[in-house]
C-alpha cells in the first residue's frame, strides 16, 4: 500500500483548462490517482481506473459532483447529485423521455433541421460556426423538446453555461456565474406545466409528477437538468465537430465516402475533445486504487479527457481517426450516471455530421477562440472563411 503521487498542478488554471492534454499526460504518467494539493483533490487519470470508479457508486458518491460546497448543496435532490435508490427514481422520468423509442419520432425532424441549416450556411459561404450552427441548432432542438418559450428560450445559453461553470472550485469564474445559475434555479423552482408548450416533454414531466411517478416537487429539478447538463455540452460537441473536420479534411472525406462511419466519427470527436473536462465524486470509504490509498471523504476529480487518451487503452490516442469508433469512450460517463441525454446528443450530432459530409468538401477556418471554463471545454468563436461545397 502506498500514498498517491503528488503534483503541484492547478487543474483549473486558465492555461490548463484551455489545453488540458499535456497536463493529463503528465498526471497519467505519475500514476492512476494523483493528489493535487492546490485543488485539494485526488485526480483519476487512467481509463480503467476512471471507468471502474464511475461504475462503483457505493464507493464514489455523486453527492459531490461540484468542486465547491455551495453548488453541491444547491444540487441536492437532483438526479445528477444523488446515488441509488433516489437517483434511480429521479432518472427514470428523465430517461423515459430520452429513450431511443421516445426519440424515434424526433429523428426525421432533427435531420431535416440540421440539413436546412447547413445548406443555408454553405450557400452563405462564410459564417461564424459557433453562433450560426453549434449554438443555434441544439438551442432550438432543446427549446422545442422541453417546451421553453419567451424569456426562458432567450436565456437558455446563459443559464446552461453558468450551470456548468458553477461546478468548479470557488474561483472568479464560479463567483461570477453563481447569480446567473441562480436565475435558472429560481425559474426551475417556480415553473409550472402551464409555462411549457402543450405536448412538450416538459409538460409530460409535470404529468408524471401528478401521477406520482416522481416525488412531488421534483419536476422543476428534472427540467433543470435538461438545461443545466444538456445545453452547454451539446454546443461544445457540435463546435468541436466543425473545428475537427476543418482541421482534418481527410477525415471528412472518409465519412463522405462511407456514411456508415457517422456514429463512430461522433464517438471519436467525443473521445478526442470531450465537452466535459473534469467531473467530481467523493469517496464514502477508504479506497485502494492499484495499491494506492485514497482516504474516505476525499474529493475526487475524474479526468475524462485523460482517460480518453490513455495509451494503455487506445492505440495512437493523440490522433483523430474517424474509423477508430471508440464506442467505449468516457465522455458520456459510465455506470448509473452515464449521460441521460446522450441519445438526443447523438441524434443532433449525427445529423450535423451527415449534413456537413454530404454538402461540404472543405471548410477553411480562421483561428478558433477559446475562453477558459471550469468544467466544459468548448470553442467560443470559429470563423468559417470559405466553404468548398461537395
Amino acid at each position: 500500500m502506498s500514498t498517491p503521487h503528488t503534483s503541484d498542478v492547478d487543474l483549473f488554471a486558465d492555461e490548463v483548462v484551455l489545453d488540458p492534454h499535456p497536463v493529463h499526460a503528465e498526471l497519467r504518467d505519475l500514476g492512476p490517482v494523483v493528489h493535487l494539493p492546490k485543488n485539494d483533490v485526488y485526480a483519476l487519470t487512467r481509463y480503467d481506473v476512471i471507468r471502474d470508479a464511475l461504475a462503483d457508486w457505493e464507493s464514489f458518491s455523486s453527492t459531490s459532483i461540484a468542486f465547491n460546497p455551495a453548488a453541491n448543496q444547491a444540487l441536492t435532490g437532483t438526479s445528477l447529485a444523488s446515488d441509488p435508490p433516489v437517483h434511480t427514481q429521479l432518472r427514470a422520468t428523465l430517461t423515459e423521455n430520452l429513450s431511443p423509442r421516445a426519440l424515434r419520432g424526433l429523428k426525421g425532424r432533427i435531420e431535416a433541421k440540421a440539413d436546412a441549416l447547413v445548406a443555408e450556411l454553405v450557400e452563405r459561404g462564410s459564417f461564424e460556426a459557433v453562433d450560426a450552427l453549434a449554438r443555434a441548432f441544439p438551442l432550438e432542438v432543446v427549446a422545442d423538446l422541453i417546451g421553453f418559450t419567451g424569456h426562458v428560450r432567450d436565456n437558455m445559453l446563459r443559464w446552461g453555461q453558468a450551470a456548468m461553470q458553477v461546478l468548479g472550485p470557488m474561483n472568479q469564474r464560479t463567483a461570477e456565474n453563481f447569480p446567473v445559475a441562480g436565475e435558472l434555479y429560481a425559474w426551475c423552482s417556480e415553473v409550472t406545466a402551464d409555462d411549457l408548450a402543450e405536448g412538450s416533454v416538459g409538460r409530460g414531466i409535470f404529468e408524471a409528477e401528478t401521477r406520482g411517478a416522481v416525488p412531488a416537487g421534483t419536476a422543476g429539478h428534472i427540467i433543470h437538468q435538461y438545461l443545466g447538463a444538456g445545453v452547454d455540452t451539446t454546443v461544445a460537441a457540435i463546435g468541436n465537430i466543425v473545428a475537427l473536420f476543418a482541421q482534418h479534411p481527410d477525415q471528412l472525406d472518409t465519412v463522405r465516402a462511407e456514411p456508415s462511419l457517422i456514429p463512430g466519427a461522433f464517438n471519436e470527436v467525443l473521445r478526442y475533445w470531450p465537452p466535459v473536462n473534469v467531473w467530481g465524486r467523493t469517496t464514502t470509504r477508504k479506497v485502494v486504487i492499484e495499491g494506492t490509498v485514497v482516504p474516505a471523504g476525499a474529493q475526487i476529480a475524474v479526468l475524462l479527457g485523460a482517460g480518453n487518451r490513455d495509451p494503455r487503452h487506445y492505440e495512437n490516442p493523440d490522433s483523430f481517426l474517424v474509423a477508430r469508433n471508440p464506442a467505449d469512450h468516457l465522455s458520456f460517463g459510465y455506470g448509473p450516471h452515464g449521460c441521460a441525454g446522450q441519445g438526443l446528443a447523438r441524434l443532433e450530432a449525427h445529423a450535423v455530421i451527415e449534413a456537413l459530409s454530404r454538402r461540404v468538401r472543405r471548410l477553411v477556418v480562421g483561428p478558433a477562440v477559446r475562453v477558459p471554463g471550469n468544467i466544459t471545454r468548448s470553442i467560443e468563436e470559429l470563423p468559417v472563411l470559405e466553404v468548398i461545397p461537395a
